[in-house]
């Protein structure tokens, strides 16, 4: 069973991706997993495929892919930068994106080269609104 919009669980100190990914500044690396939305969405998710650390991408290109029990889907990142740390955890505990999404299934730290790409992306408020198709 799928969560209705008003019960999603989105931190107001976080921002969200259109493709529901989350990203959190913490100094200038950037802290990204997917969002409460699209683990609910995909159902048990039961791999993800990470980039490897001093990977590099541009902004909403694919970094990493998950596999559920419903589907495979890309995961973008929310902004440009350099990989310096992955969730080694999601390895053997991919059920962690499901479990805490915001906190232990988180996915990826990035290095951003241009923290004001944040600026694009939704707060709470508008990630729950988009959800709901207003």
């Amino acid at each position: 069973m799928t969560k209705e919009a008003h019960e999603l669980n989105l931190p107001a100190d976080i921002k969200y991706a259109k493709a529901h990914e989350w990203a959190r500044v913490d100094g200038e690396i950037v802290i990204v997993g997917l969002d409460d939305y699209a683990q609910d969405q995909l159902g048990d998710i039961v791999f993800v495929e990470m980039p490897e650390v001093g990977e590099t991408f541009d902004k909403d290109s694919v970094f990493a892919n998950v596999e559920s029990v419903k589907a495979v889907s890309e995961c973008y990142s929310p902004v440009s930068g350099e990989i310096v740390e992955i969730n080694e955890r999601l390895e053997d505990e991919p059920e962690l994106v499901n479990n805490d999404c915001y906190g232990d299934g988180w996915f990826v730290k990035i290095k951003a080269t241009n923290l004001a790409e944040m600026d694009s992306l939704m707060d709470h408020e508008k990630c729950r609104a988009s959800v709901k198709g207003e």
